[in-house]
């Protein structure tokens, strides 16, 4: 049996494991969480090394990949090179293939995403293919990088305005400490509701809300009437808060196990085992050779 495991910066109340068996061999799927404390991710990690197939970083990207650029995150790039053995992902490469084809089902084969649809991307620079792909179906798309990452109430209305913001700012960004502009350990499970009053016209100025769960969930609104989230890694509590705020329709781009829908850091480390090749070394084609293998459909909940 294969082990895929994630080691994330998350919270521990998160931890899931389950035992699948994909394309005829079978896999045990594990997250572990560290609560935000870089040190024990470093010795989780170290403890793995060569004891697994594929090593998961959850709750942080190693590259920002925005057109032909990579942006390297110095935290990231220590959690990875702690690992000496084992392959290490973020999930980075999945998220330009799987998270793009399901941006493009969704437009051709249900009418969640009609030509013109107001989108708000609670950030796009970990997520560009996704971005990308919401302007390239005809969505009217806004990016909240500004304002659910760095609490700035400024939207981004164009990939070009997004572009330069990236070549301006992250540079400088991604060098400071990751939990600086991403909720980690506790700080998943907090509610600025002072913020999610004054953010709350970003929710309901969109009929669809999309990316990384813990920032769509950053500043929740009371009510998401009628909104369809498309997003990943959600737990049963997370789907029935959704459901309680009202939201219409909850998109996960990964597949669900025993309830769960898993990071594309998990699903990318499963891919990795089943080629058997260095991450590096692996073509996007490759990935999407395996999608169509696997029969990958996104997972869509009617909520209300």
């Amino acid at each position: 049996m294969k082990r895929v495991v994630s080691v994330s910066l998350g919270s521990s109340r998160r931890n899931h494991s389950v035992v699948v068996e994909l394309l005829g061999q079978p896999f045990q799927i594990s997250r572990i969480g560290t609560d935000g404390d870089f040190q024990k991710a470093i010795a989780t990690l170290k403890d793995l090394d060569g004891r697994v197939d594929a090593i998961g970083l959850g709750g942080i990207d190693i590259y920002l990949h925005i057109g032909k650029r990579a942006y390297a995150i110095k935290d990231g790039l220590k959690l990875m090179n702690a690992v000496k053995k084992t392959p290490v992902v973020d999930g980075s490469g999945l998220k330009w293939t799987l998270e793009r084809e399901v941006v493009h089902h969704l437009a051709r084969e249900t009418d969640l995403l009609p030509r013109g649809t107001k989108v708000m991307m609670v950030s796009a620079v970990d997520r560009y293919g996704m971005a990308q792909a919401f302007v390239d179906v005809g969505c009217q798309t806004s990016f909240g990088d500004l304002i659910f990452v760095l609490g700035l109430p400024f939207p981004i209305r164009s990939v070009f305005q997004l572009r330069l913001l990236a070549v301006t700012l992250l540079p400088v960004v991604t060098r400071l400490p990751f939990q600086m502009f991403y909720p980690t350990g506790k700080k998943q499970d907090t509610h600025n509701e002072k913020k999610a009053q004054r953010f709350a016209p970003y929710y309901t100025e969109s009929k669809v809300i999309a990316g990384d769960y813990h920032l769509v969930r950053r500043y929740l609104p009371p009510r998401l009437d009628g909104k369809t989230v498309i997003t990943n890694t959600t737990t049963k509590s997370d789907v029935q808060l959704l459901k309680e705020r009202g939201a219409d329709y909850l998109v996960t781009t990964t597949p669900e196990f025993e309830g769960r829908s898993f990071g594309t850091n998990v699903l990318e480390g499963v891919f990795v085992a089943l080629i058997g090749k260095p991450w590096k070394e692996i073509a996007q084609d490759e990935y999407l050779e395996l999608l169509h293998r696997l029969a990958f459909k996104p997972r869509i909940l009617k909520l209300n």
